[in-house]
């Protein structure tokens, strides 16, 4: 099959070719997909678990991309709850071949029905960055009706959808982002914008939560603004400074299915959009994946169309 791979961390996305890879056999418990649409978060190539197994084993050459919709064409042995030729969506194991290939193989326990309205690029885009901003509003953020909420990078991937789901939970939805980004956040639902470029992020006051993917200097100056008994919540490693008064909590995703489903249903709903910024082909992908300028939103890889 074909397969974007990469075998050198300090190349970075540079590195990455188009190549040859022998197909995956399904193990235990897991499917054989046929990738129709796959997902590259930024910065995965400089995770551990990108370049080792779970016993600590070199992987190279390896697979990147953990966002995936496909079609299910094998099972595994003990394999449940999944058929073949079943639509589905989800993220592939940290430490496995991703989904920059025209077949993953996954557990099955990672991946959720594919309603059929919802196209695979909207399936691919959907898994990390919704799974993330749920995760990171409901269950570490613990959100309510009534509060106000920070939202970094409020135009991007999983900064979009924690805005749009932050504000249906009833939430005040205040979005950061560059000066560009101003009309986007706000059509992705936040009732403030601030942009990090030109105002000052302390006039936000103070907020019951901070929903963090930037990290670094905005990270640590969004501690202060944490009310007491509020939450930091971040995306971005362990959180360098902690709120005075209040929790801060780092974190990484996992798959969940029953989350997936309740994203999905926001999607078929109109409740919830996704930032797609750039939709390539997997011959184009490396390309793709070293754009010469900023792209909005995620992008998309479109396996077999």
């Amino acid at each position: 099959m074909k397969a974007i791979v990469a075998t050198d961390e300090a190349a970075g996305t540079a590195g990455m070719t188009l190549t040859e890879r022998p197909k995956p056999e399904p193990g235990l418990n897991d499917v054989l997909v046929e990738v129709r649409a796959a997902g590259f978060t930024s910065g995965e190539l400089t995770w551990p678990s990108t370049w080792v197994d779970r016993s600590g084993h070199d992987r190279t050459p390896l697979i990147p991309g953990h966002d995936l919709a496909g079609v299910v064409v094998a099972l595994g042995y003990g394999t449940t709850g999944l058929s073949v030729g079943q639509r589905v969506f989800g993220i592939t194991d940290w430490y496995r071949d991703g989904a920059l290939a025209e077949y993953a193989a996954v557990e099955a326990r990672n991946l959720a029905p594919l309603p059929g309205d919802i196209d695979f690029t909207l399936g691919a885009s959907l898994p990390i960055s919704g799974l993330t901003a749920w995760q990171g509003l409901f269950d570490h953020g613990r959100v309510r009706a009534g509060q106000s909420v920070l939202v970094h990078g409020a135009a991007g991937a999983v900064g979009s959808m924690a805005a749009q789901l932050a504000r249906e939970a009833g939430a005040h939805v205040i979005g950061t982002g560059r000066a560009g980004s101003r009309q986007t956040a706000l059509g992705f639902g936040a009732h403030e914008f601030v942009d990090l470029e030109n105002d000052t992020l302390e006039d936000v006051g103070q907020v019951d939560l901070v929903f963090d993917v930037l990290g670094g200097d905005i990270g640590r100056r969004s501690a202060a603004l944490v009310r007491p008994g509020g939450t930091l919540v971040s995306v971005t490693g362990p959180v360098e400074a902690r709120p005075a008064d209040g929790l801060a909590i780092d974190f990484v995703v996992l798959s969940d299915p029953a989350q997936l489903r309740e994203l999905a249903q926001r999607v078929r709903d109109g409740r919830l959009r996704m930032a797609i910024g750039n939709v390539a082909t997997l011959d184009d992908a490396v390309a793709a994946l070293n754009p010469t300028e900023h792209v909005k939103g995620k992008t998309i890889i479109s396996v077999h169309p």
